[in-house]
């Protein structure tokens, strides 16, 4: 893709209405090989992004999902122990018990007993994308970790050897922000704030995602979203609380949103309790 309006273009057949600011932001990571950092609140289509691009590109999608806790053998590379351990018993019973213990040993670490993590298939299966999500979540170890991976695009596996991609991968890291990631990654990916989207936008999103929506419906809800989202909760809606809630809607034949039926599927787009009553008193579900 040689142009942001090109990959605007990519990211529009496959479902994914970028801003000006996101299309050029993946244009640039493509070329110049660097990751990109998405940050913004749930619901701003940041691994949205990930599988768009993925599907835009022709290639496939390798997703980490982090979580605390989590450390380089469930990022990078595990040894598939019971397997070896297998074969090393059918050497043995095939040598007569004269088995040669350097042959056998050399023979464990094979691309046959390796388990490929997300990290490493993304190294040997390029081109591809790599989806790193909630990178806030991970602790400050793995970070660093993830760090020396994304810069060389290369990992040294002891037993077996170095692994390098012969084409970076494109990677888009997502962060929620329930904490800051350190600057030293930062310096090393390209960066982009996803806002929610603006209300033209929301509702062209509701029309090509939900082909059969009515279109008064779609305005409404976008509207509702909006207003919502300027209220002080703990968890404004994104867009996928829009799709959710425009599907309530549609299940219940509603062709337009009024105050009622708004009120009883709240469910579907607020998450807490103390958010659905402050909405419900501050009147912001009357069309």
């Amino acid at each position: 893709m040689k142009s942001p309006a090109e990959v605007a273009a990519a990211l529009d057949e496959t479902g994914y209405l970028p801003d000006d600011g996101i299309a050029t932001a993946a244009f640039l990571a493509m070329r110049m090989r660097r990751p990109l950092l998405t940050e913004g609140e749930p619901g701003t289509g940041k691994t949205a992004l990930a599988q768009a691009l993925a599907a835009a590109l022709g290639v496939n999608l390798i997703r980490l999902q982090c979580h605390e806790g989590i450390d380089a053998a469930q990022a990078l590379y595990d040894w598939d122990f019971p397997r070896q351990l297998l074969h090393l018993r059918t050497l043995e019973a095939a040598s007569g018990g004269e088995l040669d213990a350097d042959a056998a040993e050399s023979s464990l670490y094979t691309p046959r007993f390796l388990l490929a993590r997300p990290l490493l298939r993304a190294l040997q299966e390029t081109p591809c994308v790599l989806l790193v999500d909630e990178v806030d979540r991970a602790d400050d170890e793995f970070e660093a970790f993830l760090l020396e991976v994304l810069s060389e695009y290369a990992v040294s596996i002891p037993e077996y050897g170095e692994v390098r991609a012969e084409e970076p991968p494109v990677v888009i890291l997502t962060s929620n922000r329930t904490r800051e990631v350190h600057d030293a990654l930062k310096r090393r990916c390209l960066y982009h704030w996803l806002e929610h989207p603006d209300l033209d936008r929301e509702v062209a999103i509701l029309r090509r995602r939900l082909p059969g929506v009515d279109g008064r419906l779609a305005e409404q809800v976008a509207a509702a979203l909006q207003r919502m989202r300027q209220m002080e909760l703990l968890k404004p809606p994104g867009v996928a609380e829009a799709l959710d809630w425009t599907q309530a809607l549609q299940a219940l034949g509603a062709g337009s949103l009024d105050t009622e039926t708004a009120a009883t599927t709240l469910g579907a787009v607020l998450k807490y309790r103390e958010d659905a009553e402050r909405v419900r008193s501050a009147g912001v579900l009357t069309p």
